[in-house]
Formats: C-alpha cells, structure tokens, sequence
C-alpha cells in the first residue's frame, strides 16, 4: 500500500508517518531510526522504501 509523499519543510526532505516507520521496523531487519532516515530522504512509498531496505545492513 504505497502512501501519498508528503514533502516537509526541510527541503529534501519527507514527513514521516509513525505507521510507516512501524511497518518498516515490522518487516525489515532495519531500526526504527534506520526506517526514519530511509522515509526522511525516501518519501513514504512503501514498495520502493522496502526494495531500499533490503540493500541495507541493520544496526547492531
């Protein structure tokens, strides 16, 4: 389910949904600030955020 990208006021950067960050964290090896960061620089969109995740290491 893909969420409509929503851009913050920093420039470059998105709003993060809790929800998204849950999800991530829930289906993912990555950390909650991991998911943060990814949604912060990534937007929201839940299928290209997941194809990034896998390409990443979680913290340990």
């Amino acid at each position: 389910m893909a969420h409509k990208e929503s851009k913050a006021d920093v420039p470059g950067r998105y709003v993060v949904d809790d929800t998204d960050v849950k999800y991530l964290v829930e289906n993912t090896d990555l950390s909650p600030n991991q998911a943060r960061e990814l949604i912060e620089e990534h937007g929201n969109d839940r299928d290209k955020l997941m194809r990034l995740a896998k390409t990443m290491k979680a913290e340990s």
